[in-house]
């Protein structure tokens, strides 16, 4: 059954200046309770990851990065891996990408919902999964450091398409 809901996926109506400048922002005050400095170059970094609104891979974000001057490999690594530990980016590991932590406020471990088609995401935060993966862990002796869920599938917008056209069939 399609649905037309689309709760957590950014849509076309999106108002994505306000989106990136709240992100901004709270970049810049979690570096400053951090004592860290938010330099131009991971500034820009974030910048690029949050523009996309879909996982990024480090060299895409290279690419970009060269656009504005000089950039190399290990300059973006270091600032994405700063954003990691600052927690205000995720990696996508089954992609090998980059995306922007829609509340970095409080530490957390990702939950992604990930459309296999358009490669738009949606960051959940679920006490329930979260609370089924320590419970499971815990009944098996593990002490679990991290913990990624990565779940694909088809987003709203692309679930709609797909069923608009089998319905024509």
């Amino acid at each position: 059954m399609c649905s037309n809901k689309n709760l957590h996926f950014i849509s076309g109506e999106h108002d994505h200046q306000s989106c990136l400048d709240g992100a901004m922002a709270n970049a810049e005050q979690l570096c400053k309770q951090h004592g860290q400095h938010f330099t131009a170059t991971r500034r820009r970094v974030f910048e690029i990851v949050w523009q996309q609104h879909k996982p990024i891979g480090a060299y895409e974000v290279l690419e970009q990065l060269q656009q504005d001057g000089r950039a190399a490999p290990p300059t973006v690594y270091r600032a994405l891996d700063f954003l990691l530990d600052l927690g205000l980016v995720h990696r996508i590991s089954s992609l090998n990408a980059y995306v922007g932590c829609t509340h970095p406020d409080y530490p957390h471990d990702g939950q992604f919902l990930i459309c296999k088609s358009c490669k738009s995401f949606a960051e959940l935060d679920s006490p329930l999964v979260t609370a089924a993966i320590e419970q499971s862990a815990a009944d098996a002796d593990f002490e679990v450091h991290q913990h990624t869920v990565e779940i694909m599938g088809l987003c709203p917008r692309c679930r709609i398409k797909i069923c608009g056209e089998d319905n024509n069939e």
